[in-house]
């Protein structure tokens, strides 16, 4: 990139398990309520923003281009554009490279990004039979053809097809996402202690954030449903009392008969949104805005759908050649938690030679991921996985914690549902 890209501030709502606290709340409402805090924050009028940009992967069905609706209830000026990105899960940072993209084009100067999901309110949809059923109805032009229509009518057409299912499901490979993350263990020969402690260290560390009061510098209470009539300050997932024991009463979950992959050792269906502010480095100078840090280079990469939870292993490969980075110049990284299996995996696959001969077109491996660097304050085993919004959330909970520790570095990355990766290097203000 000829010039960094500042990150100014960030907030996210508090994440919810689906069907939870904020399932009261459309997208497009968290949305907005991230984009009204932010602009609290960082002091700045909504006339001085040039574009907001969202991801988002659900697109609601009564919010279409759900950025625009976000920018409108936020009370953002209606003659500034916004619309909204789509790249699985890593909308969230479609989003921010996006805007990058666009400022240093000098299309845009400043530009709110984010993304957003309430996976709570995913449809349900009728199936054909009984689309095709109501369809007959609307066109009967007597009670004869809307009682022959009626007469049609099976219990079985009501069964509904679960959206959410379908949007966690690769329509090429024919896998859902915990069936890739099983494959993964297979292939690595990862066994489900293993798995089951890594997710335990991720409540445990995101249990640790949260006492300390970290995750209250990125997030923004909220109001949640009447029946808990209180403010929501915290995120909903993270368990104090997680124990292995409990992890290993666990059936698998995907693959009932010799799976591995558990409820407990996956990220959780879940809600939120996250806003950040995007910039030039010298216009953040201009403004007198000091950054949290800055977005150095990026990039995105493809794989087997079936073997997509290894985007970050090829995403970062390919970073790492662009930018003449190496793994061990990160002080820190953000690795999506989608499943233990899947980090694992990635683990293994950045530690070895051969995996980078035979997929990555390199002579030496990746390097070795310090689990002290890892997933600091945990990751989305604990915290969940609002598809649209993760990505953002790891910008920004990355970029808190390196300048709470003077970090220089770090690595910002994840795999894509439909097999694909994206890997960010950021760097301190």
């Amino acid at each position: 990139m000829k010039e960094r890209i500042a990150i100014i501030d960030g907030v996210r709502a508090p994440f919810g398990k689906a069907g939870g606290i904020l399932s009261g709340f459309g997208a497009d409402d968290l949305g907005a309520v991230v984009v009204k805090e932010l602009l609290a924050r960082v002091e700045l009028r909504g006339e001085e923003i040039d574009e907001l940009i969202f991801g988002n992967v659900a697109q609601p069905v009564d919010a279409a281009n759900v950025a625009r609706v976000i920018a409108l209830k936020a009370g953002l000026p209606k003659e500034m554009p916004s619309y909204t990105v789509q790249r699985n899960c890593a909308s969230g940072m479609e989003s921010i490279t996006t805007a990058a993209n666009k400022i240093q084009a000098g299309e845009i100067d400043l530009a709110i990004c984010g993304g957003t999901e309430s996976m709570s309110n995913i449809p349900f949809i009728y199936r054909r039979e009984m689309v095709n059923l109501f369809s007959q109805l609307f066109r009967a032009r007597g009670m004869m053809q809307k009682l022959k229509a009626l007469l049609a009518f099976r219990p079985r057409f009501l069964a509904p097809i679960v959206g959410v299912q379908q949007g966690l499901t690769d329509p090429v490979c024919g896998m859902n996402m915990g069936m890739t993350a099983e494959l993964l263990a297979r292939e690595f020969h990862i066994t489900r202690e293993e798995q089951d402690a890594f997710a335990l260290d991720s409540h445990r560390k995101a249990c640790k954030a949260m006492d300390e009061g970290l995750f209250e510098q990125e997030t923004v209470p909220l109001p949640v449903l009447p029946q808990y009539r209180k403010i929501h300050y915290s995120d909903e997932g993270p368990r104090k009392d997680q124990s292995i024991e409990a992890l290993a009463k666990l059936r698998p979950y995907f693959d009932r008969n010799t799976g591995t992959v558990t409820v407990g050792n996956a990220c959780p269906i879940t809600d939120g949104a996250v806003a950040v502010l995007v910039t030039s480095e010298r216009r953040a100078k201009e403004m007198g805005l000091r950054p949290l840090g800055y977005l150095r280079e990026y990039c995105y990469a493809g794989l087997e759908g079936e073997r997509m939870g290894l985007g970050p292993a090829y995403a970062s490969a390919k970073l790492f050649k662009k930018s003449g980075m190496r793994l061990r110049d990160f002080d820190l990284v953000e690795l999506n938690e989608a499943f233990a299996a899947q980090v694992i995996a990635n683990e293994r696959a950045f530690s070895s030679r051969a995996f980078a001969q035979e997929n990555l077109g390199r002579s030496e491996a990746l390097g070795e991921i310090d689990r002290e660097r890892l997933n600091v304050n945990g990751g989305s085993i604990a915290l969940g996985h609002p598809v649209g919004a993760t990505g953002t959330r790891l910008v920004l909970t990355l970029l808190k914690e390196m300048r709470r520790r003077n970090k220089e570095k770090g690595l910002a990355t994840l795999c894509i549902g439909g097999g694909q990766g994206a890997a960010l290097a950021l760097e301190a203000a």
